[in-house]
């Protein structure tokens, strides 16, 4: 089974498949924003992000990955990126990653109806037993993000990836698995309805 592109639309957010459409859009709201210094890669400059870009499509062609732009639906302005990833059809899972967004829409409703919608179209519709995530061990933003959509979190991998700096970064796991989803689902249409009052 190899995952075709889709479009995810909820209320507050539009995921929407990556092109080489996107790259200015992309570079205006990212690039020197510090964004990427949790990536195991540099994204420095256009090219940085243009070469992420068409790795990223290589990895959709290939059937491994699934990369998303991320619009405020309101506007219509990309807010950021975010992807499937290790896609194991035999297996049924997947890592929802190289998520992020711009500063303008951290804090907002934009990542929660972003998650409810990957995840439940992994599991709803795509057939998915897990859904997995990983995060720098330093990053505790994310990893608070992760706790608050539901997401357990399962251990550490040490030492698991150089980053672009030398150093060791240690990776932590989490996931959210299909017994678990109807009340992280629970959780995520209740975070998002208190966010719309």
């Amino acid at each position: 089974m190899k995952l075709e592109p889709v479009a995810l639309e909820g209320r507050a957010v539009r995921l929407e498949p990556l092109s080489m459409d996107h790259h200015a859009a992309l570079c205006e709201v990212s690039l020197g924003a510090g964004l990427f210094r949790f990536f195991p890669f540099l994204i420095e400059t256009p090219d940085d992000l243009r070469g992420y870009m068409e790795t990223a499509l290589r990895e959709q062609a290939a059937g491994k990955a699934l990369p998303f732009v991320t619009r405020e639906r309101n506007s219509g302005a990309v807010a950021g990126s975010t992807s499937y990833l290790a896609i194991e059809p035999v297996h049924r899972r997947l890592e929802i990653g190289a998520t992020w967004l711009a500063p303008k829409w951290q804090g907002t409703a934009l990542n929660t109806e972003a998650k409810l919608l990957l995840v439940g179209h992994a599991i709803e519709r795509l057939g998915m037993n897990r859904v997995e995530f990983k995060t720098d061990a330093r990053n505790a933003r994310s990893r608070a993000a992760l706790r608050r959509i539901g997401a357990l979190e399962e251990g550490t991998f040490r030492a698991h990836m150089v980053m672009p700096d030398g150093h060791l970064r240690d990776s932590v796991y989490y996931s959210i698995v299909s017994r678990d989803w109807p009340e992280a689902k629970r959780r995520l249409e209740a975070r998002l309805a208190a966010a719309a009052r």
